[in-house]
């Protein structure tokens, strides 16, 4: 992998983890609700993408569609709200493995055959997955669980919605743009819980703009460099920056429930992957 690329790469996925460090930051240590970090995360990273869509040679007309905008409605939302009751790692994980469980499912779905190794893997995600949610003193809220694996499956949806769909960075910003109008009406909704001060606006802004805008734009940038199972595999790293970060920055504990499940879902879907590398070349 060139040096650029690797760089881009780490760069993008530190983005990635850092979504859930400062929402969870935010949430946890200033004023700032969720509905109101959902709308100026969904505003500000509308504002970036915009800009860098604009800023770019070769201008790209805003693309997207309002099913990607739900969906990346829905994602922001549900991930908002979870990370009212969820630590950071333990939400990384539960997002990224619906993520890929749900696009998995859908390939299903539509007649895709998992090679053996692939099966395997896919059952040993979704155990990893029952682990972390199964009763005890270190499970998560389960309503806050639900609504991070809700997130997952919206966010994968969003995914498969954009698979194919043209230029990338312009259909992010059409539907980052398409977005912001919902969040604002679920901050009107909530009116009356609305609050929030200095730092939690900060962090929602940081969020929107660096590490959702700024990110997907490195990100973009990396993948043509990337082969396909690159792409997927170097994601795995996330749930593990986010729960390293949180015990760093938030001195939240790496339970070993989390470990154990960390170890099963992220294991398995590496075997998923390993599986369509070598059925692919």
């Amino acid at each position: 992998m060139p040096p650029r690329i690797l760089l881009l790469t780490c760069l993008a996925m530190l983005a990635f983890a850092g979504n859930s460090l400062l929402c969870r930051l935010a949430l946890r240590e200033t004023d700032i609700d969720a509905a109101s970090f959902t709308a100026i995360r969904l505003l500000s990273g509308a504002l970036t993408l915009w800009l860098l869509l604009m800023l770019r040679q070769a201008r790209q007309p805003i693309a997207g569609n309002w099913f990607g905008a739900l969906a990346l409605f829905t994602y922001a939302a549900a991930f908002s709200f979870a990370y009212l009751q969820l630590d950071t790692g333990t939400g990384a994980l539960l997002l990224f493995g619906a993520v890929q469980l749900s696009m998995l499912l859908w390939g299903l779905l539509r007649g895709e055959r998992l090679a053996p190794l692939a099966i395997l893997g896919t059952g040993v995600a979704s155990v990893g997955l029952l682990v972390l949610l199964l009763p005890g003193a270190s499970a998560p809220p389960l309503s806050a669980a639900l609504l991070m694996l809700l997130a997952g499956i919206a966010w994968g949806a969003y995914s498969l919605l954009g698979h194919g769909q043209g230029d990338p960075l312009a259909m992010t910003a059409g539907n980052f743009l398409r977005a912001s109008p919902l969040g604002v009406l679920l901050a009107l909704v909530l009116l009356p819980h609305l609050q929030w001060d200095t730092p939690g606006l900060c962090y929602a802004l940081l969020s929107g703009a660096v590490t959702s805008g700024i990110g997907y734009a490195i990100w973009y940038s990396a993948l043509p460099g990337l082969r396909a199972s690159q792409a997927a595999t170097v994601q795995l790293s996330v749930p593990i920056l986010a729960a390293l970060g949180g015990s760093l920055l938030l001195s939240e504990a790496l339970s070993l429930r989390l470990l154990i499940s960390s170890v099963a879902v992220l294991g398995g879907i590496a075997l998923v992957l390993g599986s369509r590398q070598r059925a692919g070349s």
